[in-house]
């Protein structure tokens, strides 16, 4: 815990309790609420002006406070031009369009947050603990039918995982939308490897408080490994057990793919539905198909009113081809049964991946501090071939001159006249590849009550630090990805010292590099005969008619 960032300088406006009607809406201003141990936080909440008698209620829950927004232009480069109301919080529904549909909407400043009392914590078992306490405060309003549930896409959604695990007696219905559910994996360190970039900048917006608050860049460094601080943010979702609405992206590699599709496999609930698209996640979220999704989903469990969920298929996946562009189909579960995981075979000599084992032995290195570090191996499919699920990198590898190695893996497409086709990354930039994967070698160690053939896990307990001329084999977790290659177009597998994007000063790239690694030297990467470096690709069998 560290000294709070001024919410002054965050343009928190203090408190003002008062109500407003305006714009077809009764707002109600910084109600107190009060929490178990005395604290009480400040809450404002939307309701449609003109509706007599209760409303289900929809919780929004951010520790970027409830006055936080987002105006032009910097909305628009996150929406994509979809249309919100002043009213709307950062990454979360808009009243505006919630209210008069039926809900109250109900946006909370956390424990210590800007006005709130008490000290600031993010992701933890004290915001389930919170968020339990809104949950039945809520319901015990005059304006609230009882039924509550919570919504909101990143924080919004992460929180969920947290509060859903008490199980408040009057949550209704949970829609995390892009959420990781592994801090320590998902967030704080790839495969071992700070990821200060994103840190630094989340650290920022989460601390506007008087009091005190976590300071998540002094975490990462206090806590390297996979501690039990560290474990006290895995949420236990295997607790939830209540109607659950999971929408991921293939979209969020370095933040929230893994963690939402992994949330969504170990959730508890019987009634359960995942959706994975492929776009800018803020800008799908506001659109008509996803928003009339949303309040079909709350209408029948807060409404109590039979409609399209009761035939909802239990997972919808977008194929991507290349930036916003895709095709939707229904699937009955996740990963997909039918999946076909197939070896391809590194062989250094040729820059090739093989569908059979190499024979002979060879090696291809680079330098680890090189502005273009890289090792590339490639195939051309001979047919459209589609990859949906996960991926796993095996590689036999040496440090030259150094005692560790971090590895940034992709998996890239090429168009069939030779062009890189990019991805959304980080959901917001457009220089990403299909797929992405990290592993810091001196946190090789698995966990093998936990990995499967397809998706190794990593202990993160220790350092295992490598001896000069030492050849390793590590095995590198790609992040779950769809993606349709056609006949003709190529696959590359590209091994690198660094994040595989260009410089660029773009406003906001830095929160997606990794500014420190430990390489110096040389990486060495053997392939053939004893060194059985390959690609696991999740290979999806044409549809029979």
């Amino acid at each position: 815990m560290e000294p709070g960032l001024d919410p002054k300088a965050r343009a928190y406006p203090g408190l003002h309790p008062r109500q407003e009607t305006r714009d077809g809406l009764v707002i109600d201003y910084d109600v107190a609420l009060p929490l178990r141990a005395g604290a009480a936080i400040y809450t404002d909440v939307y309701r449609p002006a003109g509706v007599e008698g209760p409303l289900p209620a929809m919780l929004l829950w951010s520790a970027y406070g409830k006055h936080t927004r987002r105006h032009e232009p910097q909305r628009s480069q996150f929406t994509q031009g979809a249309k919100l109301s002043d009213y709307a919080p950062i990454e979360a529904q808009d009243p505006l369009v919630w209210c008069p549909a039926g809900f109250a909407v109900v946006v909370p400043a956390p424990r210590g947050i800007n006005g709130s009392q008490g000290e600031a914590t993010a992701w933890s078992p004290q915001e389930g603990d919170d968020i339990h306490d809104t949950v039945e405060w809520i319901a015990g309003q005059p304006w609230c039918t009882g039924k509550v549930g919570i919504g909101g896409c990143s924080y919004y959604s992460i929180v969920q995982w947290f509060a859903g695990a008490t199980r408040p007696p009057h949550l209704a219905a949970l829609m995390p939308y892009d959420g990781m559910s592994d801090l320590y994996r998902e967030c704080a360190r790839h495969g071992g490897i700070p990821n200060y970039g994103f840190i630094k900048f989340w650290n920022s917006q989460t601390r506007s408080s008087y009091t005190r608050a976590e300071d998540w860049l002094k975490a990462v460094d206090v806590h390297p490994f996979l501690d039990e601080f560290w474990q006290s943010r895995a949420p236990a979702v295997e607790n939830i057990d209540v109607p659950t609405y999971v929408v991921a992206s293939w979209s969020d590699h370095a933040i929230y793919t893994r963690g939402s599709l992994a949330a969504f496999l170990r959730l508890g609930s019987a009634q359960k539905w995942l959706e994975v698209h492929g776009r800018n996640k803020w800008a799908r979220m506001y659109t008509p198909e996803s928003t009339r999704r949303q309040m079909a989903f709350f209408d029948r469990f807060l409404k109590g009113t039979p409609n399209e969920v009761d035939q909802w298929p239990k997972v919808r996946l977008e194929v991507r081809e290349r930036l916003d562009v895709g095709s939707e189909r229904a699937e009955t579960e996740w990963p997909l049964a039918r999946t076909e995981y197939t070896p391809f075979y590194l062989d250094a000599a040729a820059g090739s991946l093989s569908a059979t084992p190499v024979g002979n032995e060879a090696s291809i290195a680079y330098n680890a501090t090189a502005q273009e570090p890289r090792a590339i191996f490639a195939h051309t499919f001979a047919q459209d071939t589609e990859l949906t699920g996960y991926y796993k990198l095996k590689l036999w590898v040496e440090a030259e001159g150094a005692n560790d190695m971090d590895l940034f893996a992709s998996i890239q497409k090429f168009d069939a006249a030779g062009a890189l086709v990019n991805f959304y990354y980080f959901t917001r930039f457009r220089f990403g590849h299909a797929a992405h994967g990290w592993l810091r070698v001196s946190h090789r160690a698995l966990d093998t009550a936990k990995s499967k053939p397809y998706q190794p896990v990593h202990l993160h307990q220790r350092e295992e630090f490598l001896a000069p001329g030492q050849v390793v084999p590590v095995e590198i977790e790609i992040w779950p990805s769809s993606t349709l290659f056609r006949a003709g177009e190529q696959m590359r597998v590209v091994v690198m010292g660094r994040d595989p994007f260009p410089p660029s000063d773009d406003p906001g790239v830095k929160i997606a590099i990794h500014p420190e690694t430990r390489n110096i030297g040389r990486h060495i990467i053997h392939t053939g005969g004893r060194f059985d470096s390959h690609v696991l690709l999740p290979a999806i069998p044409p549809e029979r008619s």
